[in-house]
């Protein structure tokens, strides 16, 4: 009990598979590819389904406001890392961010 009550929920991992997931269904080279870009449509679905995940995790674990925002840094840094515009990963963040902080 004193252990859960101290150990931190896994979110630098959790925020890597979300990455990964959204870098599987919209790959980073398909932003440079002219003429094959993805329909904003599809793209809002996966960011959607992201935020969803990451809304299910917090609830899950608990995390207040401090860990939501340790989640949003470190998925921002993991869709930089992946080969993401600057753009794509701060509009994935904050819709991310957003879901995460309405009620219900």
């Amino acid at each position: 009990m004193l252990r859960q009550l101290f150990s931190r929920p896994p979110i630098k991992q959790f925020a890597l598979g979300l990455a990964e997931d959204i870098s599987r269904r919209y790959p980073p080279e398909t932003e440079s590819r002219p003429g094959k870009r993805t329909s904003v449509n599809r793209m809002t679905r996966i960011v959607e389904d992201a935020s969803n995940k990451a809304k299910v995790f917090t609830m899950e674990h608990d995390l207040g406001w401090l860990g939501k925002a340790r989640l949003g840094n470190a998925f921002k840094w993991a869709l930089l890392e992946k080969g993401y515009k600057k753009e794509f990963a701060d509009f994935a963040t904050e819709a991310v961010i957003v879901t995460l902080s309405k009620k219900g």
